[in-house]
């Protein structure tokens, strides 16, 4: 970078050229949102037969595309926005030392020099002549420079020598800035093909983190979201960014900014989208390589030529069944987003999604915006939850449930927006054995009490309004809910919700709900038959439950609703009673809610 080149730099050419690829990445993200949620539910709505199948398979890959484009110009938006930042930043320090160099009568000169007039006191007859003295930013250099300023008769010198090192510091500062973005900027291409695949996602991926290991002034200028901030100081941070600040952020952060409560949903769910495509393509390639490297599944063990399994066969299993269920779990999650519309089902949040959280991954899906939503339900599922099956057997995976209550408490509110959220962001126990303990339920309580502190905020920062919340606890969740609870009372808050449904509850830790500091008039549980029995009943003997009292004993002080459930996972079932006193707890029908 040449002293003509920065003087004549105007790093706004670069900030609007960031603001083309903002414009572009926006249109984008409208054009994925039109083909997902609306072209997409009006087709499916009105149309049927096989060519409609093939055309809604092309909108989604189309709108992969779509989202692949908003991705990667709005990484672009941020690198410009940070070059620009650089250059300016050198800019300013020549321009500034410039005006100080014409203060003080000296001439900057095309190459960056710097020329000074006579001046001093006269020797032999003579005033010190003047002269053109180059910057230099070595410290031996300058040292140098420092030594013959002090001893050279001319006053100028000094001065044309301290304004010439600052040119040169300006100048070198601003070739780094261009020899750094030169190569980042390079990179940032995608394939000449119009096919997304996932090593296009994971190319992404690295042009982000790339981009974000050189935006540190551009970023830092950027105020920092408060460190282990509440819901309410997250959501204040949120409210004073500018649309391009939240952008950068969005892009250099998503992981970050996914999983932080009291933000908005819309905000989240972008975020979210964009691990979740990113760590698709990740774990689609590392399946890839590892089918390739299968090794020999058998070993020969002992002199008579006996066999046994290899354990670097084993190990290859285990990784290959590990990431073909996180996959599994991910397609899941998109597919849910591909059925916006079926049976009226509104778009989908992601509102957090962690594919290792605790090893069996964590996710949060929304139907409907609950920031807007006159009722929400948040859902928590209990033992034997994993990513890999949130989806698996539709008509009874914890997404099919929170779908058919979205469904049926629409149909009891129609005139009202309804918003119904799986949450699984906790280590849920895996096996039975494992759920007789309080551990996962004591553990995973912080977290469920930030989440709803956050749901609440976002809704009341997004309508002024705190709007009608029911937590739903499923077996083990329902500890969870308890403990949670704990929590709250010790934060001297209390629940941030409204109502709280317990359905095959084996306890909360708790015998009395009064002990948990909800009022019972807003407490519901509902049993079922069979093995629900067996779990309800096994929890208050291993000590869920309080003094061996569990939510659907008439003791615990709560409402006991009418339920049909044959077993431990009927409460959802279409059509059942127990589905419809939950939407009516949901949607604040209590009128309609049948006791047992």
């Amino acid at each position: 970078m040449d002293y003509s080149t920065l003087k004549n730099l105007k790093t706004s050419e670069f900030e609007k050229a960031a603001d083309g690829y903002r414009a572009v990445s926006d249109m984008a993200s409208a054009a994925k949102d039109a083909l997902e949620q609306r072209i997409s539910v009006k087709m499916r709505n009105s149309l049927s037969g096989s060519a409609v199948g093939a055309a809604l398979k092309q909108f989604r890959e189309l709108a992969k595309e779509f989202h692949y484009t908003q991705v990667e110009c709005g990484v672009l938006s941020t690198a410009l926005n940070a070059l620009a930042a650089d250059l300016q930043a050198a800019k300013s320090k020549l321009d500034a030392a410039v005006a100080d160099a014409e203060g003080e009568k000296l001439t900057v000169e095309k190459n960056g020099s710097v020329t000074y007039p006579e001046g001093g006191d006269k020797y032999q007859g003579r005033t010190p002549p003047g002269g053109t003295v180059n910057g230099v930013t070595d410290p031996t250099a300058q040292a140098l420079h420092r030594q013959a300023a002090h001893i050279h008769p001319n006053p100028y010198f000094a001065r044309a020598l301290a304004c010439a090192d600052r040119i040169t510091a300006a100048l070198e500062e601003a070739t780094e800035a261009d020899e750094k973005w030169a190569p980042k900027l390079r990179k940032l291409k995608a394939d000449d093909d119009l096919t997304v695949s996932a090593a296009d996602w994971v190319d992404a991926k690295k042009d982000a983190g790339g981009v974000r290991d050189g935006a540190e002034r551009y970023l830092d200028a950027i105020k920092a979201p408060p460190q282990h901030g509440d819901p309410e100081d997250n959501a204040e941070w949120w409210k004073h960014l500018s649309a391009d600040e939240r952008d950068a952020y969005i892009s250099m952060h998503p992981a970050s900014i996914g999983a932080m409560n009291g933000l908005p949903a819309d905000a989240r769910d972008e975020a979210n989208r964009t691990v979740l495509a990113e760590t698709r393509g990740q774990y689609e390639m590392r399946l890839a390589a590892l089918n390739k490297s299968e090794p020999p599944e058998f070993e020969d063990v002992g002199a008579r030529g006996d066999m046994k399994y290899s354990q670097k066969w084993l190990d290859w299993r285990d990784k290959k069944e590990s990431l073909e269920g996180k996959l599994k779990g991910m397609r899941d999650v998109q597919n849910r987003f591909d059925r916006t519309g079926e049976k009226g089902l509104p778009e989908a949040y992601l509102l957090g999604f962690d594919p290792e959280g605790e090893g069996d991954g964590r996710i949060i899906i929304a139907n409907g915006n609950p920031d807007t939503a006159d009722h929400t339900a948040i859902y928590v599922p209990g033992t034997k939850t994993k990513l890999e099956t949130i989806g698996e057997n539709e008509d009874h995976s914890d997404l099919g449930r929170s779908d058919r209550l979205w469904e049926q408490s629409h149909r009891l509110a129609p005139d009202k927006s309804v918003s119904t959220i799986t949450w699984f962001d906790y280590d849920a126990p895996d096996e039975i054995p494992d759920a007789t303990s309080d551990e996962y339920a004591a553990k995973g309580a912080s977290r469920l009490q930030q989440f709803l502190e956050g749901n609440r905020t976002a809704h009341q920062y997004a309508t002024n309004e705190s709007g009608h919340t029911t937590v739903i606890g499923h077996s083990y969740g329902s500890t969870l809910i308890g403990d949670t609870a704990k929590v709250a009372n010790w934060k001297e808050t209390g629940v941030p919700a409204d109502d709280i449904l317990v359905a095959g509850s084996p306890g909360m830790q708790a015998s009395h709900v009064a002990d948990l500091g909800i009022d019972p008039v807003r407490m519901w549980a509902m049993g079922g038959g069979t093995d629900d029995l067996l779990v309800r009943y096994g929890g208050s003997l291993t000590g869920l439950g309080g003094n061996g009292v569990i939510p659907t004993d008439r003791a615990f002080g709560g409402h006991v609703l009418e339920s049909d459930a044959g077993d431990h996972s009927a409460f959802w079932d279409e059509g059942s009673i127990s589905l419809g006193n939950q939407a009516a707890i949901t949607t604040g029908r209590y009128d309609i809610a049948t006791h047992d």
